[in-house]
């Protein structure tokens, strides 16, 4: 049998019926030079164990894929002052409720009525 290894560069080596994941994972630590804890192996999606035989868990000529363990990311600030603005900003009392203005038709027939219908015609200017 033979593994694949894919990165950059594709390394290929061929392994015997007993060898293990492990094996596998030492040699391409000193190949990489990385840490053996950093060190993730994966087939179609699924992570391997260090203890599974290559011929039992693998087909003919499988690629696996190596991969480092990435950090977590960091959180744009610290959760600790979440609410930090709206905490501190004083309450203001509501504002008593104001009748609201009269808009479009219904102002143009209120102002209709004042000016010209029940308005009684005087003469000169308005007042």
């Amino acid at each position: 049998k033979q593994w694949y290894q894919r990165r950059v560069a594709i390394t290929a080596g061929s392994v015997n019926s007993d060898t293990t994941v492990e094996e596998i994972k030492e040699r391409i630590c000193n190949i990489e030079q990385v840490a053996y804890e950093d060190l993730c192996f994966h087939y179609a999606g699924v992570p391997l164990e260090d203890d599974v035989m290559l011929n039992d868990a693998l087909p003919n000529l499988a690629t696996i894929v190596a991969s480092g363990k990435l950090l977590g990311g960091k959180v744009h600030g610290s959760l600790a002052r979440a609410g930090k603005v709206k905490g501190q900003t004083p309450k203001v009392a509501a504002m008593e409720d104001k009748k609201k203005k009269r808009t479009g038709r219904c102002k143009r027939r209120i102002q209709y009525n004042r000016r010209f219908s029940t308005a009684v015609s005087q003469f000169g200017r308005k007042k």
